[in-house]
């Protein structure tokens, strides 16, 4: 009852705030300049990042530093594919800038290892095509080489342990100076092993993270963080995946939060009701567990997003074509699931092109509950206020918008009730303090002090 009461209050808090400096606001979007109204959006409080892969949210720059240095990556060293020297055995992937650890190196045969450079070696030229190999540079690349390239190229680099804990904690860096909150991030702890391929049971890898989180360094971002299990849909054994993912996240609460259902939906093979049995089989066994999945991020029309939600999603992820389910769109307005949107992803990925015509503005303004995230932000090289900034000058978000955008991802994250109300009245105070701060006509002045990292 606590909690609820306290989350009441902040709530009237924060729309009296949101109320007071709307007519501000409305000023700096038509007088500043597009890098002061970047720049204020940088330094602005943000709620949560409910809808972020780990994986796919490591800058390349990051990628070579951690797989370069051995006091990072606990000693390992990384090679690299950068020819085929041969044509390449049956069901051998033809992926270049796949990334492979020194055990798995030196059980390749000779005539394989002289197709991989260690990754310290590389000279620059192939450096950078390393590093452009990890993101999407390259007008047309879309969906094909997300799906089909960049993870696999990554490869063991995110089954070092070492590797693994130092970029989330990057991560949380990068977004506590950008004033986010609270981190949801999507991950995978099966596969660990130590540097002689040796495995590190799930368990084992969760206490090295937390350790790793208890650090100063990690502390003082500011950034609270909780974990999703992903289970990738369209693999033939996703049921024996989720199985196992459900029984260690019901067992490891204080970190991990909920699960997630992701990877492309467009090949047949991970359509919801596929895992509605495994879903309520597990429901009989566990207490519950929060579930956030990917629904919708398709072209065409289908009934993917409400199949979903009797999955018992409370959230969904990206739902590019709820529009196109006018049953299913007016059954979540008003309601209490969540759409995590994500706007540089759709454009990328071609699944919105054209932003102008992106659902996100809909379901804002129809009062189906929305926030705003970054997805993969390593591979686009983004971060969540490149997300902001799109968003204010796509579809001219007023102040009210935004801070109930902040609020959302709050009051929707999966974290501990006790801990989602510190966050709220933790965000109600950032907010005051920032229309205070910005509310003078002289007060872009501030922005001097803010240095984005964009």
């Amino acid at each position: 009852m606590r909690c609820t009461l306290v989350l009441v209050a902040a709530c009237l808090v924060t729309q009296a705030l949101a109320g007071g400096f709307s007519d501000r606001f409305e000023v700096i979007k038509k007088t500043a300049k597009p890098a002061e109204l970047y720049t204020l959006l940088y330094a602005l409080p943000k709620g949560g990042d409910l809808h972020n892969h780990l994986g796919g949210a490591v800058r390349p720059e990051w990628w070579y530093e951690l797989g370069t240095n051995p006091a990072l990556n606990g000693g390992d060293t990384f090679y690299t594919r950068v020819k085929f020297s041969r044509t390449p055995d049956s069901g051998e992937e033809l992926t270049l800038f796949r990334n492979i650890r020194g055990y798995a190196y030196r059980l390749l045969p000779p005539a394989t290892q002289s197709d991989y450079v260690r990754l310290d070696l590389l000279t620059p030229e192939l450096r950078q095509a390393w590093l452009d190999s990890l993101r999407l540079d390259r007008p047309g690349e879309g969906r094909a080489e997300f799906f089909g390239q960049l993870f696999q190229r990554i490869g063991q680099l995110f089954q070092n342990p070492h590797v693994n804990a130092e970029s989330i904690v990057w991560n949380l860096k990068a977004f506590g100076a950008e004033n986010l909150r609270y981190l949801e991030g999507q991950t995978h702890v099966h596969g660990m092993t130590d540097n002689e391929g040796n495995p590190i049971t799930p368990e084992a890898f969760a206490d090295r993270l937390r350790r790793r989180l208890a650090q100063p360094d990690a502390v003082v971002t500011g950034v609270t963080l909780r974990l999703q299990l992903a289970v990738l849909r369209f693999l033939p054994d996703a049921e024996q995946q989720l199985e196992e993912h459900y029984k260690f996240v019901a067992a490891q609460r204080d970190l991990f939060v909920g699960l997630n259902l992701v990877g492309i939906e467009d090949n047949g093979h991970g359509y919801p009701r596929r895992f509605l049995e495994k879903f309520r089989e597990m429901r009989r066994r566990y207490p519950t567990l929060a579930l956030s999945i990917h629904a919708g991020e398709r072209d065409g029309p289908d009934t993917h997003i409400r199949d979903t939600l009797l999955l018992g999603a409370s959230r969904i992820g990206h739902g590019v074509n709820i529009l196109k389910d006018p049953d299913t769109y007016l059954l979540m307005r008003g309601n209490q699931w969540l759409v995590e949107c994500n706007l540089i992803s759709n454009r990328l990925l071609e699944y919105v092109p054209d932003l102008s015509k992106h659902h996100f503005p809909e379901l804002l303004r129809t009062g189906v509950p929305v926030c705003l995230n970054t997805d993969d932000r390593g591979m686009w090289d983004s971060n969540l206020t490149d997300e902001y900034y799109t968003a204010v000058t796509t579809y001219d978000l007023s102040w009210d918008e935004l801070v109930q955008i902040g609020r959302n991802s709050l009051t929707h994250s999966f974290v501990q009730s006790e801990v989602k109300a510190q966050l709220l009245l933790d965000y109600d105070r950032a907010v005051t303090a920032f229309t205070e701060k910005y509310t003078p006509a002289d007060s872009l002045k501030h922005l001097g002090a803010v240095k984005p990292v964009t």
